[in-house]
């Protein structure tokens, strides 16, 4: 079982890359479709080049933040013998 775990973080932790460097083709995208549209070639694209570098960093900034919040789970499981704790600081069985 601690297997699965490990493969399921290492698949979450591949696709952090894939977030930040969809972020940034997909604003390159709006941004091109916006300057063929609008006719203001390259301002929108390099506005939303920027956008989409934002939003690929927050993507990882959220991944990351849930897998180092996955790993500090299992270790809170793995010290306490198969038991998590609840917002009180209580032991509570893991189920």
């Amino acid at each position: 079982m601690k297997n699965a775990g490990m493969f399921g973080s290492a698949g979450r932790a591949s696709m952090v890359g894939l977030h930040l460097a969809s972020g940034i083709f997909v604003g390159c995208l709006v941004g091109y479709w916006l300057d063929e549209w609008l006719g203001t070639s390259p301002w929108l694209k390099i506005i939303f080049f920027f956008l989409g570098i934002g939003a690929g960093f927050r993507n990882v900034y959220l991944d990351v933040r849930r897998l180092l919040a996955d790993q500090a789970e299992e270790d809170a499981v793995s010290r306490n013998g198969g038991r998590s704790e609840n917002n009180e600081g209580k032991p509570e069985a893991k189920s």
